[in-house]
């Protein structure tokens, strides 16, 4: 019986884009969506979809039981800069969510769980420049906390209950389909959508913030195929380092200045800021090379064409 997967948190940035690949992949009907508000008309009209408060625990075990979930992708979470705004509430969403589908696992009511973590994870303290899988991890925010301690738990269960959890940490994500859902890196999606609209951008980060990066097609292939690998060779159980291409709002704006002669881009630096200059600069991602053959297919140049290429059909601009 071919597996039926639950996608947690499909309305946004990253759940608009798996659900519709998933699907492609395992046929609509396999593929069960689920979010607290509506996903997108795409996603609502292709194939079965649930409203779900993720830490509602009886009506999560209702759902994968009346639609005989398998797998699940718990990409529900409130990020980076909305999470400091009300601690508490992430905290409980961040962890409370996991805790509920780790558990359903252990009982062998699921089979399998992506869950994804982030550069957060973290903090001032690590190597900047091609941080490694192995490094200091000590966040200073609030959504990195709860990423660290969603890692620790995630290799937990599997050591102790043999529960079979997958994890990447991602970095900044850009994506032009959806909106993006209040992180510290949404200015390299924001710039795409203020020059090709009004040919200027107001940036909250400073020109010389270098950040890991990662194009959603990118985040998409890696999601899909850390699943796909057989467990025995996923050696890491906490969360693998991934890497897309760094770069800096100077560096971007410069790009997007090559397309649209007249873009201008200003500075108003905010609280963001901070939580910029604790993360890394560049990833080291070679034990996900190593262990599944993990391989970027988009740097800043290829993305940047891809995204304003994208945008321009949206806007009605080519």
């Amino acid at each position: 019986m071919q597996d039926k997967i639950l996608v947690i948190g499909s309305s946004g940035q990253i759940g608009t884009e798996l659900v519709v690949e998933l699907r492609s992949l395992y046929g609509d009907s396999h593929v069960v969506a689920s979010d607290i508000i509506p996903s997108s008309d795409e996603i609502m009209s292709s194939g079965p979809f649930e409203k779900l408060d993720v830490t509602d625990s009886n009506l999560l075990l209702e759902i994968i039981k009346k639609h005989k979930i398998s797998h699940v992708y718990l990409l529900a979470a409130i990020l980076s800069a909305n999470a400091e705004k009300n601690p508490s509430l992430s905290w409980k969403l961040n962890m409370d969510s996991l805790f509920n589908i780790l558990n359903l696992a252990k009982e062998k009511i699921i089979k399998k769980i992506f869950w994804p973590s982030s550069i957060a994870v973290f903090g001032p303290s690590t190597q900047k420049i091609l941080t490694p899988q192995i490094a200091i991890t000590e966040p200073n925010t609030v959504y990195g906390i709860s990423k660290l301690a969603g890692e620790r738990w995630c290799e937990y269960y599997h050591n102790k209950f043999n529960v079979d959890v997958v994890s990447i940490r991602y970095p900044g994500l850009i994506g032009w389909k959806s909106n993006p859902g209040g992180g510290t890196t949404d200015y390299a999606v924001n710039i795409f959508h203020e020059a090709l609209k009004h040919n200027k951008y107001t940036c909250f980060l400073s020109e010389k913030t270098t950040l890991p990066m990662m194009y959603m097609p990118d985040a998409i292939k890696a999601t899909v195929q850390i699943m796909q690998t057989d467990s025995k060779n996923i050696k890491v159980r906490s969360s693998y380092n991934i890497a897309g291409c760094s770069f800096n709002p100077l560096e971007i704006s410069t790009l997007i200045k090559s397309e649209i002669p007249n873009f201008t881009i200003d500075y108003n630096i905010d609280f963001r800021q901070e939580i910029a200059d604790s993360w890394p600069q560049s990833i080291d991602d070679s034990s996900a090379k190593l262990d599944w053959k993990w391989e970027k297919e988009y740097d800043l140049n290829k993305m940047t064409a891809d995204m304003m290429g994208n945008l321009k059909n949206k806007y009605n601009l080519s």
